[in-house]
């Protein structure tokens, strides 16, 4: 029970600090879409990080501490940029 807590905790950090940082990312969602946005972002974050440090391609997430927020944060400003190109502008 305390790790879905944590990744809510860090779901709902990580998005809304990439919504803050990221105008594109201001529209919809609510805090659900907020939440959702920076699980997405750990799981992007984290695989990038370990593909830059390894070499290899596996799927990680970033924990909750303060350089997993920051690996969150940028992999979910990845994931609106990327949805972003894929969806169009309106649709976040």
């Amino acid at each position: 029970m305390g790790n879905i807590i944590a990744w809510i905790l860090l779901g709902l950090i990580a998005g809304a600090i990439a919504k803050a940082v990221d105008p594109g990312a201001r529209g919809g969602g609510g805090w659900i879409g907020t939440i959702l946005l920076g699980i997405v972002g750990a799981f992007v974050g984290g695989t990038l990080a370990t593909f830059f440090t390894t070499g290899h391609l596996a799927i990680a997430a970033a924990g909750f501490s303060i350089p997993g927020i920051i690996v969150a944060v940028l992999g979910a400003i990845i994931a609106v940029f990327i949805w972003h190109r894929v969806a169009g502008p309106t649709s976040f």
